[in-house]
């Protein structure tokens, strides 16, 4: 009893240890670090930001199409509303269609995952709903949802995650299929432990690191397709700010008024990027193979 005692004493130490190390090594890899702080630079823009912008539906004809300058940091638009104060808005919008999206796809995606992977009679049928989901171009599905239920916040998060769905279960089926002939999975099977238990005991474990690097991709993609929706005007409406539609009214201007243009496309490409070099960092210190080289 005391042997059982000091093993499982033991173990819970050596756990503990190569979970420090695994954070220590995320926190010091140099990508992890500019990405993540860029995107919580974002993050705190659009949480605090709008606090001290003036409102970014205000009209005022007579500043219309105002260049850059002190007071305008970032000029006016067509109606005369500070573009400052719209691209600090609309990155509200923006982060939060990518994490919902990032966090819906993931949650929907692991679980039909794990169902394909680990129950064989249901892969079949569910990996042929995915591969015809794939079929279709994501810009393309997602307009036509739009354009079906609406214009609205949750329609667009609802479009962008249908399409990214499929790409999460054909991971995490990938890993299951794998981790399921591991000698101490088919031990659990074989001492009669129930399946729900194998799967979220001696499965889902394996699936976090490459679902979290995976998530990033999805978050960075969820906000460029909303921007190009709504570039296209079948995005998010324009009452509510944000990148593609500020982009979207803009593009008329765009000869004598670049700037209404310039300032979200440069806040989007930031954005985007940081969550990309988060994600790469991610991915090189998550990934055993790639760690051990490093």
């Amino acid at each position: 009893m005391a042997l059982a005692k000091d093993t499982a004493e033991e173990e819970g130490v050596v756990g503990a240890r190569r979970e420090k190390s695994a954070l220590g090594l995320v926190l010091a890899h140099r990508g992890v670090l500019m990405g993540g702080g860029l995107l919580l630079a974002m993050v705190l823009v659009a949480i605090v930001g709008p606090n001290f912008t003036s409102d970014p539906m205000a009209l005022n004809p007579t500043q219309r199409l105002k260049p850059p300058s002190m007071e305008l940091w970032f000029g006016t638009d067509f109606l005369g509303r500070d573009v400052f104060a719209r691209v600090v808005s609309g990155a509200r919008v923006s982060l939060v269609v990518g994490v919902a999206v990032a966090a819906v796809a993931v949650a929907i995606g692991l679980f039909l995952g794990m169902i394909a992977g680990y129950i064989r009679a249901l892969d079949a049928p569910i990996m042929r709903i995915m591969d015809g989901l794939m079929s279709i171009p994501g810009i393309l599905l997602a307009i036509a949802l739009v354009s079906l239920s609406g214009a609205t916040l949750m329609t667009v998060i609802v479009a962008i995650v249908v399409p990214e769905i499929p790409r999460v279960v054909r991971l995490v089926r990938s890993v299951v299929l794998t981790v399921r002939e591991e000698p101490y999975v088919e031990a659990a099977i074989a001492a009669g432990t129930r399946t729900p238990l194998v799967m979220t005991r001696h499965i889902l474990p394996n699936t976090i690191a490459p679902l979290i690097v995976q998530a990033t991709y999805i978050c960075g993609s969820a906000m460029l397709l909303e921007a190009i929706l709504g570039f296209l005007g079948a995005g998010i409406p324009p009452e509510i700010p944000s990148w593609g539609n500020i982009m979207s009214e803009g593009r008329t201007y765009f000869q004598i008024s670049p700037w209404i243009i310039f300032y979200p496309g440069i806040a989007l490409a930031i954005t985007v990027l940081a969550v990309n070099v988060m994600g790469d960092g991610l991915r090189d210190t998550l990934d055993p193979r790639i760690a051990r080289k490093m």
